[in-house]
Formats: C-alpha cells, sequence, structure tokens
C-alpha cells in the first residue's frame, strides 16, 4: 500500500510538472479576433495576455462607438482564449490524474 501512495504521488508531481510546462506553452499559443467589419482586430496568448490591438482610424472619431467595438471583440477573444487554456489543461491533469474513486472532476 505504501508503494502504491508514493507511485501516486509521484504520477501527482508529473502532472503537476506537465500543467506548469503546458501554461508556458500556453503563453506563445495566439487567439486572434476581429470585430464583424474587422474594424477593430485584438490578439492575445491562450493565457489571456492581450499581446496586440489593432484599431481602423475611423472609430478614433466617435468614443462610445470605439468603447462598444473594443467590450464585443475583447470579450469574444477571452472566451476563445478561455476556451482553448481550459481544454489544454483539463487534458492535461485528466492524462496523469491517478485513478482515486470520487476525484471524477476531469472526466
Amino acid at each position: 500500500m505504501f508503494g502504491d501512495m508514493m507511485n501516486m504521488m509521484g504520477k501527482l508531481k508529473e502532472t503537476q510538472k506537465k500543467v506548469e510546462d503546458t501554461k508556458k506553452r500556453l503563453d506563445t499559443v495566439f487567439i486572434d479576433e476581429k470585430s464583424n467589419d474587422d474594424k477593430v482586430k485584438i490578439t492575445l496568448t491562450a493565457n489571456r495576455t492581450i499581446k496586440s490591438i489593432e484599431i481602423d482610424e475611423t472609430l478614433l472619431e466617435d468614443k462610445e462607438q470605439l468603447e462598444d467595438y473594443l467590450i464585443l471583440t475583447l470579450n469574444k477573444a477571452i472566451e476563445k482564449a478561455t476556451q482553448v487554456n481550459e481544454a489544454e489543461l483539463a487534458a492535461v491533469a485528466k492524462e496523469g490524474m491517478p485513478n482515486i474513486p470520487g476525484l471524477d472532476m476531469f472526466k
């Protein structure tokens, strides 16, 4: 039994390392999003760090419209990045989780 527990702890540490490596890798996965008319373009990482924002000059004349564009486009980009992030981390965690009854949160 003690050997099983040590094996399980080793597997958990290995999984933790894989999760950390995946988080670092997600800093290099870029999500591009744009408004329907291409007036705002946003790039962020799968860890939800904004890398660039491009704004069409016509939007600079209307502050309220620009704010609306930014909110809508940023929210779409963040949603996509969150989906990628969660899927990647869940896959790594599920792969390395030992079979412990009652701990099926990654299934």
